[in-house]
Parts: structure tokens; sequence; C-alpha cells
């Protein structure tokens, strides 16, 4: 009896471990660059930054045709030049490659950082539905299915449908 007594106390206190275990490590996926592109206002961010980063492209498109102009004369006349006047023009192709490439990692930094400014509004608002989603359907924990390569994954578990209804999306 006393045995029977404790199997049952073990099986019993292992299912409520289990429920337990089972009801804190609840687990949920979206694929959150999947959302924010079916997002209405997306296309009209990405048209902004892409004529923001135009207007950088014109700029070194600029400067590499000056370059290249620079760099055709000195090699045209590079044979009849003095010493001096070689190095004086090696050294404005060397500032201007210079400048060239100065100005396109100052560029690729300015378009990052306004398309981050541009995206944060529309990323807040779906973190902050996939969070309600979450809430609302008892996950404690939503993994990034774009980010991550999800070997199984049930079905019942995408709360891609939830946040799109959430969020108005068709």
């Amino acid at each position: 009896m006393k045995q029977l007594f404790k199997v049952a106390l073990v099986a019993g206190c292992m299912l409520l471990a289990g429920s337990f275990a089972k009801a804190q490590t609840k687990v949920a996926y979206i694929d959150f660059g999947a959302v924010m592109e079916q997002m209405p206002q997306a296309k009209t961010i990405n048209t902004q930054i892409t004529a923001y980063q135009k207007t950088f492209t014109d700029q070194l498109q600029t400067m590499q045709n000056e370059l290249q102009t620079k760099n055709a004369a000195y090699e045209k006349s590079r044979a009849s030049m003095t010493d001096a006047a070689r190095t004086v023009s090696e050294g404005e192709l060397q500032d201007l490659y210079k400048r060239l490439q100065d100005s396109n990692n100052s560029f690729n930094q300015q378009v990052q950082a306004k398309s981050a400014e541009l995206i944060k509004p529309l990323s807040d608002q779906v973190r902050t539905a996939i969070t309600t989603v979450a809430k609302e359907k008892g996950y404690n924990y939503v993994l990034d299915s774009g980010q991550t390569a999800l070997i199984v994954s049930p079905p019942s578990d995408d709360l891609m449908p939830a946040v799109k209804l959430k969020l108005g999306i068709k």
C-alpha cells in the first residue's frame, strides 16, 4: 500500500511538473519582416528611402565622373609631365579618390540612419501588435521565423494571421 502511494505521488508530481513546465515555455513564431512588408505604409517608406538614397547616388556619380575624367587626362599626359607635375597630379587623384570613398561611407551611414528613423514607427506598431496578440493567446516567447530556421513549427503557434488581423492587413 505504501509503495502504491509513493508511485501515485511521484506520478502526480511528474504530471504537475510537466504541466507547469509546459505552461511556462509556450512559444509562438512570426516572420517579423514579412509583416513589415505587408504593412500599407511600407511602400511609402521604401519610396522615401529610395528617393533619399538617390540624392547621394547622384552626388557620388558626379564625383566618380570627375575622378575618371581627371584620371584619363593624367594618363594621356603622364609621359610628357615632369616628375614634379606627375607627383602633384597623382596626389590630386589620390585625394579625389579618398574624398569619393569618404563620401560613400558617409552617405551610407546617412541612408541607414534615415531608414531607421522612417522604419521605427512602423516597427514599433508591428512589435506592439505582436506583443498584444502573444499576451492574448498566452505565449511567453515569440521567435522571429524570418531570422531563425524553425525545424518544427506547428501552424497553430504561428501568430501571423492574428497579428495581420490586429493590424488590419488583408
